[in-house]
């Protein structure tokens, strides 16, 4: 008799653990955030692929430092092989999973933003070993940001989407927030007399008020809603 408030509570909280059930024809908590992860760092690949591929075509010069035109940016043999080993790891990120695809993305993003401010230094010179001009250090900005802001999306913010899986709370906390802890002196002997209680529960030594109360505490999770029960008992006669 004196274990069943400790199995009403495991029995109670393991539910609310798990992510609320999803209701029919809707979509799952943080669909949309996993789907630009995985999409954005497909079509990225896409376009950088064409790029490298459409190089390759054209039989460049491996180590030319002067490139030759393709959809407008330069391009050599090393920049397409870049190019097409870049989009197979966008596109491996994509099929391994939404958090590798976000995170492989804000890394590529910071790669090319990288990768543009030192062939700009280098334009012009002997060691423009990729061929850049500066419409390639352009593309190289706009991809690096458009990388960072797909990577980011939906997880890192002040304000995450409410679909945000990086947005969840972490188990047990407390929805308010605030009021996890107690701020007056009655919820303070609250405290107080909880503890006590649960402690007779375990040592089997509890009266059956104690029991009655602890019994009906395990029913929810949260340290408030915890009090907010047993202070309820004292409203009664």
């Amino acid at each position: 008799m004196t274990l069943r408030p400790h199995l009403r509570r495991s029995t109670t909280s393991a539910p609310r653990s798990a992510s609320p059930a999803t209701p029919a024809g809707a979509e799952p908590p943080g669909s949309r955030v996993h789907l630009v992860h995985r999409t954005g760092a497909v079509l990225v690949a896409t376009v950088i692929a064409v790029f490298g591929v459409l190089g390759f075509a054209g039989g460049l010069d491996f180590f030319s430092t002067e490139g030759e035109r393709i959809l407008g940016l330069s391009s050599n043999g090393l920049l397409s092989t870049i190019s097409l080993v870049t989009a197979a790891v966008l596109v491996g990120a994509a099929l391994s999973g939404p958090r590798i695809a976000s995170t492989v993305m804000i890394v590529v993003g910071v790669l090319f933003l990288v990768s543009a401010l030192a062939n700009l230094a280098v334009l012009q010179t002997e060691l423009n070993f990729l061929a850049f001009r500066l419409s390639n250090v352009v593309f190289s900005v706009i991809a690096g940001f458009l990388l960072l802001v797909l990577g980011t999306y939906g997880r890192v913010s002040g304000n995450l989407p409410s679909d945000s899986p990086y947005a969840r709370r972490v188990d047990g906390d407390d929805p308010d927030g605030a009021d996890e802890f107690p701020s007056t002196p009655a919820e303070f002997a609250a405290e107080k007399a909880m503890r006590a209680a649960e402690t007779a529960v375990v040592q089997h030594v509890a009266s059956a008020e104690q029991r009655r109360r602890v019994e009906a505490m395990a029913q929810v999770r949260s340290r408030s809603e915890r009090r907010r029960v047993w202070m309820s008992f004292d409203g009664r006669p």
